[in-house]
């Protein structure tokens, strides 16, 4: 499912046209980036959680050179699925 799949559906399932489901859809994933990079946790009950989280440095392989490489710290962002989810996903 694509940002615009989304769109249609709040479409059919509301009263707003196409191009004002759009303009939602992007609206509320732009605060979900806005959120995160001001390291705020993001909560969706039923859905899950968003939170950003450090990066150790480490070792990894480069396969092509047969060399050992060192990883920079950074972060990362951190998915936690919701128990409503787990259930749809673990369903027969």
């Amino acid at each position: 499912m694509i940002k615009n799949d989304i769109a249609l559906a709040i479409e059919k399932n509301s009263a707003f046209n196409g191009a004002r489901s759009l303009m939602i859809v992007e609206k509320i994933l732009e605060e979900l980036k806005n959120a995160l990079s001001r390291e705020e946790k993001i909560e969706i009950r039923g859905f899950g959680s968003f939170r950003i989280m450090g990066k150790k440095t480490g070792y990894g392989r480069d396969i092509r050179r047969q060399k050992q490489i060192k990883i920079s710290e950074g972060k990362r962002i951190k998915f936690r699925c919701g128990q409503e989810l787990k259930h749809i996903s673990n369903a027969p």
